[in-house]
């Protein structure tokens, strides 16, 4: 019998660092494994599978949706083509921001997957800055994110203020049982040996929140989500759900942009979350903003530039579609 695939759930809310912090767990993985990323996002078009490509794993990517919803299909079908195709030394498994991670859990728990998958530590990544927003602690996504951790990992510490920590070591110090490990790091840096801690069952405040306020599943199957029509030079998708609005665009690998100027326009879009791979005159970079701070990171290569915004309030799509048409330069 093949030896089960040691896995790890990493979780935490929108724009907490979760695709960073797998990029560092990738780079900094033991010489000589294979490790697969299955990366689900709530925006239609998909950008964190490129940036993980780019950083050495083997990804599957469910954009769209919430891969647990509909009897668990969409991630099934998504866990069993990684599996089978990658047969990867370890699994990591980044599921949107916007998801409770209660029927995840479930699935993979499930007598299914209880000879294929070994369960190892949930890691949790918190921004403490979000700790005293109550649109943070009032959601019950948050508040199980936060109470099924194994390991609890406050991101962004270079950013935080003396008052942050008062209330993240109030909030770390009041789980029971306590969590395996509680860390602090910057830029996502956590320790791959942390993914080896032990996970157990945790008693969550909202179980039953996932099946009350589903986030609607993956249209269409998972080898289609992301095509780009044949012949079109731009796609754009918009979705809705636990009071956010996302929309993203698609563009031909034809397509390239003046990177300054492109810059300058994400500092300036309204949106809470701001994620791109783009190709510029300049090369290729990813862009992720939160909060109105954009930072870049370049890329060895990416076959497509796409664009994703998230707000919490409906977006004039039209209006910025012709706005990035326009930072369009010659390829």
């Amino acid at each position: 019998m093949a030896q089960a695939v040691p896995t790890n759930l990493i979780t935490g809310f929108l724009g907490v660092g979760k695709t960073t912090a797998i990029r560092h767990l990738l780079a900094n993985k033991p010489a000589g494994e294979t490790w697969a990323v299955l990366v689900n996002e709530f925006g239609e078009v998909g950008i964190d599978g490129a940036l993980l490509r780019d950083g050495g794993a083997r990804v599957k990517e469910v954009p769209g949706g919430c891969i647990c919803c509909v009897a668990g299909l969409p991630m099934t079908v998504a866990l069993n083509q990684l599996l089978g195709k990658e047969r990867p030394d370890r699994l990591l498994i980044e599921p949107t921001g916007l998801g409770h991670p209660a029927q995840i859990l479930g699935t993979l728990k499930g007598p299914f997957y209880q000879q294929v998958l070994e369960l190892r530590a949930a890691v949790t990544l918190v921004d403490p800055r979000k700790l005293a927003d109550p649109r943070y602690t009032d959601n019950a996504n948050f508040v199980d994110q936060l109470a099924v951790a194994d390991v609890l990992v406050a991101n962004k510490a270079d950013l935080c203020a003396p008052e942050d920590w008062v209330r993240w070591e109030e909030t770390a110090g009041a789980f029971d049982p306590p969590k395996v490990r509680v860390e602090t790091v910057s830029q996502g840096a956590i320790e791959p040996h942390w993914l080896d801690e032990p996970h157990r069952e945790r008693p969550l405040q909202h179980p039953h929140a996932h099946r009350e306020d589903r986030l609607r599943a993956p249209q269409g199957p998972v080898e289609e989500v992301l095509s780009l029509p044949e012949g079109e030079p731009l796609l754009r998708r918009e979705n809705r759900g636990q009071g956010h609005y996302s929309c993203g665009w698609v563009m031909t690998p034809d397509w390239a942009f003046g990177f300054h100027d492109l810059f300058s326009w994400l500092n300036g879009l309204e949106a809470a979350r701001v994620k791109a791979v783009m190709i510029t005159d300049e090369g290729v970079f990813s862009f992720n903003g939160q909060d109105g701070v954009i930072s870049v990171t370049e890329l060895d290569e990416t076959s497509d530039s796409r664009i994703e915004l998230i707000d919490v309030a409906p977006f004039d799509a039209d209006a910025v579609q012709r706005e990035l048409e326009a930072l369009r330069v010659a390829a």
